[in-house]
């Protein structure tokens, strides 16, 4: 059955444009994303034409500088229309936290001569964006990357392989961290590589268990050589860049982690006060009815973190810590949500006729990409205790 159209959530918003924007998102959600979201999932299908559309709408550069063809919204904005575009469907937005990764090492590091030749084409040009961090054999321990790329004249020439790469293969270009100098975190760079640049290709795509539209897929640089104009920031600076983008990056993942939960709450609000067993409906069950409230408790205590963590941002502070726990925090709160529709939804929600195990099993996920929950532990607890082995 066709997924249910979520409950307008009552946003606290900064400006009367803040609002027209999220009706918008509202508005696109509903007529071009929502009726094909369940079937393009199961079918696998990646929906390029919507990102399409979120471009030519202005969607796919908001947190960044009018100027290039930004938004110029803050975070506390631009956040909560990931979360409304991820309630409909989660491909299309972490799609646009991927993408909005991987722009952010050229609008934040980048020069002013990099940032007008690409950023407006990045920004609302149609393009479509990767971030290329992660190798097979360095996830969580990104500082021991092997791709490398050597210096020769004025370009640098690219070889090694990214995995668990979002939009690997269809990407127009992709945001790459590879060694140039000693090992460890201090000599790795930044550069940003063309989509079609000879060289790159891409595996096939993973068979994941879900987000099955998104493609995730190793992407390989084969001799791949850029000019130095792509390097982005100092030779050696790239860790720096990348741990600072991925502290923004966790903010979209708690973002679209909220999206996914508030999606499987209402279908099990729904469904609990249309299904009625011994004469009533379901919902008056008491023990149905306190899973609800934590549910719907334990969602609004995400979004609350995640928006304290964007405000801070947005105010030019610390966000870091608290980054790290929204997107510990909201991803955990999905994973138990969805797992809680299920089984509220009782044998239906163990079946593709209604969307919540499709909730469930996109959940899981979130609680890996950009920094397991793991990782998050080990980042809060440094900055309350400090460093492990001092």
């Amino acid at each position: 059955m066709p997924d249910r159209a979520p409950q307008p959530v009552d946003r606290q918003l900064p400006t009367d444009e803040a609002r027209d924007l999220i009706s918008l998102v509202r508005d696109i959600a509903q007529r071009e994303i929502a009726p094909k979201a369940a079937e393009e999932e199961d079918a696998g299908r990646f929906p390029r034409e919507v990102f399409t559309l979120l471009s030519e709408s202005g969607l796919l550069g908001l947190p960044y500088d009018s100027e290039y063809g930004g938004g110029d919204q803050p975070y506390e904005v631009y956040l909560q229309v990931l979360e409304e575009l991820a309630a409909v469907r989660l491909t299309v937005g972490l799609g646009v936290s991927v993408h909005t990764l991987a722009s952010y090492s050229l609008a934040t590091y980048g020069t002013k001569q990099q940032q007008v030749e690409h950023l407006p084409a990045m920004l609302g040009g149609g393009l479509l964006g990767a971030y290329c961090l992660s190798e097979p054999a360095s996830g969580s321990d990104a500082a021991s990357l092997r791709t490398k790329a050597v210096r020769d004249g004025d370009d640098w020439v690219i070889n090694g392989t990214k995995a668990w790469i979002t939009h690997g293969g269809i990407a127009d270009f992709y945001t790459v961290m590879a060694r140039t100098g000693e090992e460890g975190p201090r000599g790795i760079t930044a550069f940003l590589v063309p989509g079609d640049a000879e060289g790159v290709s891409a595996a096939a795509p993973e068979k994941k268990m879900g987000m099955k539209g998104s493609p995730t897929a190793q992407v390989h640089f084969d001799g791949v050589r850029v000019g130095d104009e792509r390097r982005i920031g100092d030779e050696g600076q790239g860790f720096a860049i990348a741990l600072s983008a991925l502290d923004s990056g966790r903010l979209g993942i708690a973002a679209c982690a909220i999206g996914v939960a508030q999606a499987a709450l209402d279908e099990a609000v729904s469904y609990a006060t249309e299904r009625r067993q011994f004469g009533k409906p379901i919902a008056d069950f008491q023990g149905l009815r306190f899973m609800l409230a934590d549910m719907a408790t334990q969602i609004e205590a995400g979004r609350a973190l995640y928006l304290t963590a964007a405000r801070l941002r947005d105010a030019g502070r610390p966000f870091a810590k608290q980054a790290a726990m929204a997107k510990l925090h909201c991803t955990d709160t999905a994973m138990k949500v969805t797992t809680d529709a299920v089984q509220i939804l009782g044998g239906y929600g163990y079946t593709a006729d209604f969307p919540a195990e499709r909730y469930m099993r996109e959940a899981k996920v979130l609680q890996i990409v950009e920094g397991t929950n793991q990782i998050q532990r080990m980042v809060i607890a440094r900055h309350l205790a400090g460093p492990e082995g001092r």
